[in-house]
Formats: C-alpha cells, structure tokens, sequence
C-alpha cells in the first residue's frame, strides 16, 4: 500500500534568483587585468619621455608637469593606481546591479501595493506585481506568495508548521538573493584599509631616501632630498583618496543592500501576519 506524503513539496524558487547570485565581476580576472593596465599607464603615459627634462627621467619632470610628477612618486605609484581603478570598476558594477536588483519602479511603492493586496487577501493579483517588479524584492516574495498558496489547501500540517514553512520559504529565497546584492563589497571595504597602508609604505620609502640624502657627507643632496619628500607625499595623496572613495562607496552600497534586505523583512512578516490572521 502506497503512502501519501505528510509534508508540502517545496514552491519553485524564481529562476532569477537561482542564477543571479553568480553573476557579478570575477575579481581573479579583474585585478590582474586592472594592474597591467595601471603598470602600462605608469610606465607609458605617465613615464613618458616628453615629461621630463631632455627626456630623462633622471633629470627629473618639467615643471609644471603633473604626469612626470606622479610618476617620480615611485613603484607604489601603480599598485596605489591599482587600488583606485578597483574600487572605481566594483563601485560602477555594484551600481549596475543593485539598480537591476531594486526592478522596475519604486520599492517603496511596490511594499505598499503588496502589502495592501495581501490585507484583501488577492494572492494571485500579488503575485503578479512581483512579476512587474522583476526585483530581488519581487523574486523573494513571489517564492512566498508561493509557498502560501500551496499552504491554503495543505491539511497535512497544522497553523505552526504551516507558518514555520512559509518562514522558512522566505528565508531560503532571501539566501539565494543576497550574495549577488553583496558580491565584491567586501573587497571595497578592505581596500579602504589597505589602501592606506600602502599610501604609508610608500610615504616610508619617500622619507627614507630624503634622510639618505641628508645624511650624506659633504653638503646634503638638495635635488635627491626634494625627489623623497616629493615621492612621500604623492603616495599619501593617492592613498588617501583612493580610501576616501572607498569608504564612500562602500558605505553607500551597503547602505542599499540594507534598504532592499528590509523591504524583503517587511513584506516577509506581513505575508506571515497575513496568512496567520486568515488561516
């Protein structure tokens, strides 16, 4: 004799949410490729002979001559460089995704309209604002407006378990949409930190080699002790607002995330609110 199953099949999940948490930049091709391009800057651009005096660069930059100048700020200059073109290309592509993630139209407005089909319990009618929505807020939401049609003729299980599994349906689709909302965040933030070590490393060297050159005998070497303190300071501009522009960015972003991750707990506690008033 065959046995019936005592436990609801799971709802499909939206296939969007299923793909778009692999989507994103693949920061192991992306770096190495933002470096050769910041080395071939320094050496190309920025090293060019028409920046410095008769060409060499021994002689030093024209004056005036903010591309020779940079580029006397030494070999943290590219690494520093490196920095910046990374938190520049994961900040526009965060930016990118995260609009797509938001859909079409307002969150707010989208919470609001859910929200007032489920107090008139049109289930079917919400799920097809989730459809318009084509956000990860519609996609978590859908996999619950789901879910929750499947409970309604479910006899299997009573009010708790019914309401454990619809939670537990908005938490499973909750988790397949963060990790593409929050992909790459994390290597903004620690460029924020590291950005500034680097900017020191470099200020260390500078300062090091315009004490070499004081510290020589005879008469100190002017134009070797202003080429340190030039390089020292250089690798602290670029550091510095390399990590400005991370922490801005990082902060922003994360900020976004939230946003979108509490639009998905509110309408996630009135669809349970919901179904526990109505069954």
């Amino acid at each position: 004799m065959e046995k019936k199953a005592t436990s609801p099949a799971p709802a499909p999940k939206p296939a969007a949410a299923a793909t778009k948490g692999k989507g994103g930049l693949n920061p192991a091709l992306v770096i190495p490729l933002l470096f050769a391009i910041a080395l071939c800057v320094y050496i190309f651009v920025l090293g060019a002979p028409e920046h410095f005096k008769d060409g060499d660069h021994e002689k030093g930059p024209i004056d005036g001559d903010y591309y020779g100048i940079v580029y006397k700020g030494g070999p943290i200059v590219p690494i520093l460089m490196t920095c910046f073109l990374i938190v520049l290309t994961f900040t526009i592509e965060r930016l990118i995704t995260l609009n797509k993630a938001s859909g079409s139209g307002s969150i707010d407005a989208f919470v609001r309209k859910v929200r007032s089909l489920l107090d008139k319990n049109q289930i079917e009618e919400a799920i097809k604002e989730c459809d318009k929505q084509k956000g990860s807020v519609g996609n978590v939401i859908k996999a619950g407006l789901l879910k929750y049609k499947q409970l309604t003729t479910e006899t299997a299980l009573d009010k708790e378990q019914k309401l454990a599994a619809l939670q537990k349906e908005i938490e499973e689709a909750t988790t397949l949409e963060l990790p593409m909302l929050q992909k790459n965040l994390t290597i903004i933030a620690t460029l924020a930190g590291a950005s500034t070590l680097l900017a020191l490393l470099g200020t260390v060297i500078g300062m090091i080699k315009a004490f070499a050159a004081l510290g020589t005998s005879g008469s100190p070497d002017s134009a070797a002790l202003a080429t340190g303190i030039s390089e020292a300071l250089i690798n602290t501009a670029l550091g510095i607002g390399t990590s400005a522009i991370a922490t801005i960015s990082y902060a922003y972003l994360n900020s976004r995330v939230d946003d979108l991750t509490y639009s998905i707990d509110e309408i996630g506690m009135s669809l349970q609110s919901n179904f526990a008033a109505h069954y």
